[in-house]
């Protein structure tokens, strides 16, 4: 169990949580939700003992084991990726290195025999002689081959360094689990089994995540960070959407109820308040009138941008055929005689592991990009709109402008008001508009991109992950978005519930081994390929 009891924060004068107790209890799956700056990684942190809040304490039990998520893999360069993850219990991996060093040494003395006695209970107390192969295990279930497990971490690329840091967090059944973005850098197969590892998992978890399929999947209960409070409310994320809705409005209800009666006896004792007769009666009014309170209803933290996506000109009915697309680097074969067409209204999600030519195939479609072999014609009266999984490229060299600047550039028959007005539907409030686009945060930056491409109207659009960096309210709006656009979509993304919602076909790739179209929604896909979809 993990108690929190009368915890409150405060940065720059702004209140982000206040006097929240509650517990965390094991066999519990825990996702923690909240817009982006409400306070979800600095309440996580001071779950970890991370930081301090200003007032109140975290207690759990003094032999639970805690494992956090961490994200300083630099730490590590030089030691093995297996050793990395068995450093996620420290007490046996000490254990081990010691034991090893005393071996070395050939030292055989009673006090190095009783070392090593002592030794042994901790190593077998930890589970330790199944440790290397738990450790193989969690590595391969995120997508780490085993040839890669014997290397230094600095021999990994970024993303894959991220993976072992998760599989450090997740070795040797700790206690209580702390995971923020689990899933950031994972393709949808490692997601899928991460899923699974964690829905066995009988200690406290606690989860942030901005994948709502993953939440409703992984969590028993969710801490919603609003209202500067922290509320848990049983069921996962779309359980705590309909009771926080249901839970407001009851309290709005109650408020206007309240609010009538007391109109009513203000009423009452300003006609009566004076007249003799009736002194009691008002006297008695007054009285009703000082027990009614009216619940507080802070103002959420909860901002959802407006999003439309309104094709200038409608494409002919062949949108894009694409025909033996091949392309290789450094003699690495990403893409081969991938082809497809796709049709006006057609929504392909495009799948597979990383590193399998996902954005590739995005930028040639966009033209960004020649393949090696093959060819894409697009169709009649086709707009592309491209928006890449680097934000920097879809940004240019223009970061000195302001937001304003930047996106009135793309069209300079759209009248200044239309801009502003455009900006401020995606959450850019006229003084967000006014800062330099070099220093937007990554969510911001996402909403300007797609404020582009709201405001040049493709009919096809190709979007190269574009939920990374937005947070649950963004990515709902940009779904309902997608599944209303008239045109046609490329699209890349590890969010399985967006490509539930929005795909009308799936083009999977297999590097080498080619392709796979199949035409028809990404369920229907996971069946036929043997991957029935995990639901909560």
């Amino acid at each position: 169990m993990l108690t929190v009891q009368e915890v409150s924060k405060s940065y720059g004068g702004r209140t982000l949580f206040e006097n929240v107790t509650t517990t965390f209890d094991a066999g519990r799956r825990y996702g923690l939700t909240g817009a982006n700056g409400a306070g979800k990684s600095t309440f996580m942190k001071i779950l970890a003992g991370e930081i301090e809040p200003d007032t109140g304490q975290v207690t759990y039990p003094p032999t639970a084991r805690m494992s956090v998520l961490h994200q300083d893999h630099d730490r590590y360069a030089d030691d093995r990726v297996r050793d990395v993850v068995i450093m996620g219990n420290r007490r046996l991996y000490d254990a081990l290195v010691e034991k090893e060093e005393l071996l070395a040494s050939g030292a055989m003395d009673d006090a190095t025999g009783m070392r090593l006695g002592e030794l042994e209970v901790v190593i077998a107390e930890e589970n330790g002689y199944d440790a290397e192969p738990e450790a193989e295990q969690i590595l391969e279930g995120l997508g780490i081959p085993k040839a890669l497990h014997e290397r230094p971490m600095r021999a990994l690329d970024p993303g894959l360094r991220v993976r072992v840091l998760l599989a450090q967090a997740l070795f040797g059944n700790p206690d209580i689990l702390l995971l923020d973005e689990p899933t950031n850098d994972l393709d949808i197969d490692s997601i899928r089994w991460l899923e699974g590892f964690l829905e066995r998992f009988g200690g406290v978890l606690v989860v942030i995540s901005h994948d709502r399929h993953f939440l409703n999947t992984v969590c028993t209960d969710t801490a919603d960070v609003d209202y500067e409070n922290i509320i848990v409310y049983p069921g996962a994320y779309d359980d705590m959407l309909r009771q926080k809705v249901q839970y407001r409005a009851q309290v709005e209800r109650q408020n206007a109820a309240k609010q009538k009666k007391i109109a009513q006896l203000q009423d009452f004792i300003r006609r009566f308040g004076a007249n003799a007769k009736k002194a009691s009666q008002a006297q008695s009014r007054r009285r009703q009138l000082e027990k009614i309170e009216l619940a507080e209803l802070k103002r959420s933290n909860i901002q959802r941008p407006f999003i439309r996506f309104e094709p200038r000109t409608q494409s002919g009915r062949l949108v894009l055929e694409a025909k033996n697309l091949s392309k290789s680097f450094d003699d690495q074969t990403v893409l081969s005689n991938v082809s497809f067409t796709l049709t006006r209204g057609d929504k392909m999600a495009v799948v597979g592991p990383n590193g399998i030519g996902k954005s590739t195939l995005c930028k040639i479609v966009a033209g960004e990009l020649e393949p090696d072999r093959g060819a894409v014609r697009l169709g009649h009266e086709v707009s592309v709109g491209y928006m890449p999984q680097i934000h920097a490229e879809g940004l240019g060299d223009d970061l000195d402008k302001n937001a304003h600047e930047w996106l009135h550039q793309w069209d300079d028959k759209v009248t200044v008001q239309e801009v502003r007005g455009l900006l401020g539907r995606m959450l850019f409030p006229s003084q967000e508009a006014e800062k330099p686009v070099k220093v937007l945060s990554g969510g911001e930056t996402v909403r300007l991109l797609l404020s582009k491409l709201t405001l040049l109207g493709p009919n096809l659009l190709v979007l190269d992950e574009p939920t990374n960096h937005l947070d649950l309210e963004s990515i709902r709006a940009l779904t309902e978005a997608l599944v209303q656009f008239p045109g046609t979509l490329v699209l890349v993304s590890h969010d399985q519930a967006l490509i539930g919602e929005v795909a009308t076909c799936i083009l999977e790739l297999r590097g080498e081994a080619g392709f796979d179209f199949f035409p028809g929604p990404y369920d229907d896909f996971l069946a036929k390929t043997g991957r029935a979809a995990r639901t909560a």
